[in-house]
């Protein structure tokens, strides 16, 4: 095939695609994820999934609709195809909460009044003046007359309007009062339900709402369904082969080189304690193969404003969070806790299962991949330091250029903009904010360059790894930069280096009481 052919006939990468029907119909690249998926139908039990945004879980409910609709020719040559012999068509009620902003409690009832509508038309039930509760249980037995089978309910992100009223205690009670009642309706109708399965971004943001459906069996956690969303690195190799190479010809890399850089940047996901598979950002892959370039894709889609002001507000230090533990329970429970963040950061897919503690029942949580790790940190700098959001990420690239050309005294004459309104008294609570800032500055340098903050004791705050020089920082609050130099000498922070060709800088900073901002430093 030449170039032309390649232009005229582009691969069909599904981004954003969400219409099983479309993908298959159009000719888009489809991972099979119908043994998973006939798997789940097997077990003929109510279901719930947690995933992050952009995970595929709208496309598998769309699959499973046209499962359940008996849509045979859309599966032709799939893996289910030949186990399935039997191809009903089932009523299918299927409600997606995922279009709409949700900023009054009218938004939802419209939501809700226009699918009620839509298959009380389709189902012969006739339209009342109850409630939405009422009405949905009716145009279940409704469609179990018309029809003689049972019927099928999927819901996807039904907790869309609670995160959307999540700093809105009073619409989020609306919501969530209005919801409860219409969710609990699905056990009391389970005679006529076949098959139900509810998606959604948090399992606690129902904080009540599935109460009552104490039958729904949630499989976010069993290593056995922990591939049914996402992409594994053998799925990536065996269907989008042709991109990899040419992303790979591309940025002159081979190809194992390639799908190593496409690693560190998208895999990592971990939703099993019992299963080390990664699976990797299903939204960030597809997009890099057909743009031929690694961005921040999945993280650009969607910023995580209400998690930094949870951070923020619960006073969370933000350089804790890889390698931070937390109790089991705290992931799988159904309820929030605003003053713990961690747990609502792990489900909206900004951290992942690093390490489990089979004995203790504890989980070690840290960022997945370097696009959720730098994309994080970059969006919270800001919160932090008193540097424009649009020019954290400009003065991020001039500390690495100034770094590698040997500039240090220009990199620290930067560093003092970031403190340039620090606050005016100088306490526990202010010395960690200048800290913070610090690790941050550190930290997303390390998207350019080698760098290294403290993680133990004995080692120097920070080390930075240039083409041609190592530099070893030490900064000081309550001291003087000579001490921090001092320090560097008297504690041997130079000697893990020394055989390293590479000229060797060493860097005592001093942060200034009066000026609430860096102030001395020497270099050595």
């Amino acid at each position: 095939m030449n170039r032309n052919d390649n232009f005229l006939n582009p691969i069909l990468y599904p981004v954003g695609i969400q219409s099983f029907e479309k993908l298959r119909s159009e000719g888009y690249l489809y991972v099979d994820k119908t043994p998973q998926i006939y798997r789940l139908i097997r077990m003929k039990i109510p279901y719930f999934l947690s995933r992050p945004r952009r995970f595929g879980k709208s496309l598998l409910l769309s699959t499973l609709e046209a499962y359940f609709l008996g849509k045979k020719d859309l599966f032709r040559g799939l893996a289910i195809e030949q186990w399935e012999q039997d191809w009903k068509t089932y009523p299918v009620l299927h409600l997606s909460l995922n279009a709409e902003k949700y900023e009054t409690v009218e938004d939802l009832q419209k939501i809700l009044e226009d699918q009620l509508m839509v298959w009380e038309k389709e189902y012969d039930s006739q339209p009342t003046i109850d409630s939405y509760s009422v009405r949905f249980k009716n145009v279940i037995q409704k469609a179990y007359e018309k029809t003689g089978l049972r019927v099928v309910v999927l819901v996807d992100e039904y907790d869309k309007p609670l995160l959307r009223a999540l700093h809105n205690e009073e619409l989020q009670t609306r919501f969530r009062n209005l919801l409860t009642a219409f969710y609990t309706v699905l056990k009391d109708a389970d005679p006529y339900l076949h098959f139900v399965f509810i998606t959604g971004v948090t399992k606690f943001a129902q904080m009540g709402i599935f109460s009552n459906l104490n039958h729904l069996k949630d499989i976010s956690f069993l290593p056995e369904f922990a591939d049914l969303c996402g992409l594994t690195r053998q799925e990536i190799e065996e269907n989008f082969s042709t991109g990899i190479h040419t992303l790979a010809t591309n940025h002159k890399m081979t190809y194992e080189e390639l799908l190593n850089e496409m690693t560190c940047m998208y895999d990592g996901y971990r939703f099993s304690p019992h299963n080390n598979i990664g699976m990797y950002n299903p939204f960030s892959v597809l997009n890099a193969l057909r743009d031929g370039l690694f961005e921040h894709y999945w993280f650009a889609s969607g910023t995580p404003t209400y998690l930094v002001e949870m951070l923020k507000k619960t006073d969370f230090d933000i350089r804790d969070l890889e390698g931070v533990e937390v109790d089991g329970s705290s992931l799988m429970n159904d309820h929030a806790d605003v003053n713990n963040p961690i747990p609502m950061i792990y489900q909206s897919g900004y951290l992942t299962i690093k390490e489990y503690d089979e004995e203790f029942r504890a989980y070690t949580l840290g960022f997945p991949n370097e696009e959720v790790k730098y994309g994080f940190l970059s969006f919270a700098a800001p919160y932090y330091e008193s540097v424009p959001p649009e020019s954290t990420s400009f003065h991020i690239g001039r500390f690495v250029k100034e770094l590698r050309a040997g500039k240090i005294e220009a990199f620290l004459t930067r560093l003092r903009a970031f403190f340039a309104d620090f606050p005016y008294e100088l306490n526990d609570k202010t010395e960690r904010h200048y800290q913070v800032v610090f690790y941050l500055v550190f930290k997303l340098m390390g998207q350019f360059t080698q760098t290294e903050i403290r993680s133990a004791r004995g080692r120097a705050d920070a080390v930075v790894w240039t083409p041609d020089y190592i530099y070893v920082f030490e900064f000081k609050l309550n001291g003087t930069a000579q001490e921090a130099l001092r320090q560097i000498d008297e504690k041997g922070y130079l000697i893990p280096y020394t055989a390293d060709t590479r000229q060797l800088v060493k860097v005592g900073v001093n942060f200034d009481h009066e000026e609430r901002n860096v102030g001395e430093w020497m270099i050595g």
